[in-house]
């Protein structure tokens, strides 16, 4: 069992929290991305609101806990872990409702490198509880743009974790997965699903365009966002991302295991 104190304790030398790896002038980039309606920062999602840059800095700082004033353009990142832990419990009881429920889930990760094994740990004890794992779509090709140009990708399957892999047939188990922020792999799942007239997803359990493009089609969705990705915080302040929990999404794979242990404990799943 993983009590607050220690997570909190472990959020800060992992630097999933308090000081990150995150800087300054990437989270700049990325909210002025943002404001400025770029699909590269929007994950999918589409602001009811006006969200300029100033508007951006106030929600980040309430809801990440970096600094909201402008002047601030240098330096690392900061990640409050109470407001990380805070976010963890909420996120903790929507699992435990989707396992009450035996809700179908859907996981997808564009981080397959550091959060799959969170991810993984989750669709096991959600499939242990009576939930289904969905797949839809497995070994479907998909055009994303990378920062390579427009790729030939494949979504695939690891643990019950959805991921897309680079090239246009599907891949050993072992071939890395790839970076992506796109919402179309959630969106080619949806439409899978609904093709074969299976039912949605209860829940979408995910990050970048996972979270923000289920949320946006009206999907309940839960994930890690990094604070340097304003769209889950806005897709939650707007109502439409049930949960984002502040944390660097980009750490070490091993040291996520606290908060799966964390999360699965308060949801009463451990296994």
């Amino acid at each position: 069992m993983v009590g607050q104190d220690a997570l909190r304790a472990h959020l800060v030398a992992a630097g999933l929290a308090g000081t990150v790896s995150t800087t300054r002038e990437q989270s700049l980039v990325r909210y002025r991305l943002f404001a400025a309606g770029d699909p590269r920062a929007l994950l999918g999602l589409e602001p009811e609101g006006v969200w300029d840059l100033r508007r951006l800095l106030t929600l980040m700082g309430s809801r990440c806990g970096n600094s909201p004033d402008p002047r601030v353009v240098t330096g690392r990142e900061t990640i409050d872990p109470a407001l990380t832990l805070s976010a963890l419990d909420v996120f903790a009881d929507r699992l435990a409702r989707a396992a009450s429920l035996r809700s179908p889930v859907l996981l997808g990760t564009g981080h397959p490198g550091a959060l799959l094994g969170f991810y993984g740990a989750l669709a096991a004890a959600l499939e242990g509880a009576g939930c289904r794992v969905l797949t839809p779509a497995e070994g479907r090709c998909i055009d994303l743009a990378t920062r390579f140009g427009v790729r030939a990708c494949t979504l695939s399957y690891v643990r019950g974790v959805a991921l897309v892999r680079e090239g246009a047939t599907l891949c050993a188990p072992d071939a890395p997965g790839a970076h992506t922020h796109s919402p179309l792999p959630l969106r080619l799942a949806l439409d899978a699903l609904a093709a074969a007239g299976e039912p949605l997803p209860g829940l979408v359990i995910g990050d970048h365009g996972w979270a923000c493009g289920a949320g946006q089609l009206g999907v309940e969705a839960i994930g890690p966002a990094d604070v340097n990705d304003p769209a889950p915080f806005v897709g939650e302040a707007e109502g439409r991302v049930a949960v984002a929990v502040p944390v660097d999404d980009a750490a070490r794979p091993g040291s996520y295991r606290a908060l799966t242990r964390y999360v699965l404990n308060r949801a009463c799943l451990s296994q």
